[in-house]
């Protein structure tokens, strides 16, 4: 695991003001429109709002449904334990959002708008779609992610986030784009929960981009950096990517909360291969997501 430095945040005043916490008139987080009973300790995080009714039709009873904008959110039970999924949207500065709140619904008070004086701990299961960029790797399998290098910059924005690991410290000496460089950051899965997804046929390392054409290599009218770009991130040691979980993990990791992303991969990039049947790949890992994190 690597070297991570938590600094607890200091302030000179506890209590915030309501431009920082923006609440809406029934007193719930701005944009997930959610009060802190809404959520269970264990969240589920997919991107596509359409992928909510798919995992919460397997809880045994549904007691809130919710949404604001992008962000959908089913809570129910599942073999008498309390479960949460929600979705996200797409990209980083997104989960930026979904983080930031979710965490205040647990460790804000509200009405009070003041730090609770006892840290609440989420654990947080990102279950999403990738392509890989490794030519072993086949679709239509899970693919856990261990290590995450963010190129969309979000974690500069924060002061006291740190993180060095060998993967980091390889990638950041051989990675040869200067441009795109300084907005590298890492991170890697909560290691006391990993055990969740032991048997995975894949665990590997993930880049998480801040688009969705140039940045994974497409061109249409416009043309991309490099199109070895892909390549030379499978040299760097990346298996696959997508577009949230640098900031999960990231942000998981300053807030003081356990996360794990698990994605299927639909498309092999290398080979040109994309799945014959995503749609089952999605409900086989759904439901074999459920069956590790619910007993």
């Amino acid at each position: 695991m690597g070297d991570f430095q938590f600094k607890k945040v200091k302030t000179m005043l506890n209590k915030l003001a309501a431009s920082e916490l923006v609440l809406n008139e029934d007193g719930s987080v701005y944009h997930l429109n959610l009060l802190p009973e809404d959520i269970a300790e264990k969240i589920i995080l997919v991107g596509d709002p359409d992928r909510v009714p798919k995992v919460s039709k397997y809880f045994d009873k549904i007691e809130i449904k919710k949404n604001k904008r992008e962000f959908y959110t089913h809570t129910g039970t599942l073999r008498g334990e309390r479960i949460t999924v929600m979705s996200s949207g797409i990209g980083t500065e997104n989960i930026d959002i979904v983080m930031n709140e979710l965490d205040a619904l647990v460790n804000i008070d509200l009405k009070k708008k003041e730090f609770k004086s006892e840290h609440q701990s989420l654990q947080l299961f990102r279950l999403g779609t990738c392509g890989s960029v490794n030519p072993d790797v086949e679709v239509d399998n899970m693919l856990v992610t261990q290590n995450v290098v963010g190129l969309d910059g979000l974690l500069h924005f924060y002061s006291d986030y740190q993180f060095e690991n060998e993967f980091s410290k390889n990638f950041l000496e051989k990675f040869p784009y200067q441009n795109i460089k300084p907005m590298l950051y890492f991170s890697d899965w909560a290691e006391d929960i990993a055990d969740y997804y032991k048997d995975a046929k894949y665990h590997g390392n993930t880049a998480t981009f801040p688009g969705f054409y140039a940045p994974q290599g497409r061109q249409l009218r416009l043309k991309a950096l490099d199109d070895q770009f892909l390549e030379t991130l499978n040299d760097l040691g990346v298996t696959n990517f997508e577009m949230e979980t640098s900031a999960i993990y990231g942000l998981a990791k300053l807030l003081g909360h356990k996360a794990l992303t698990v994605n299927c991969v639909i498309a092999n990039r290398r080979r040109g291969e994309f799945s014959a049947d995503h749609h089952t790949s999605e409900k086989n890992m759904i439901e074999w997501v459920l069956d590790r994190i619910i007993k």
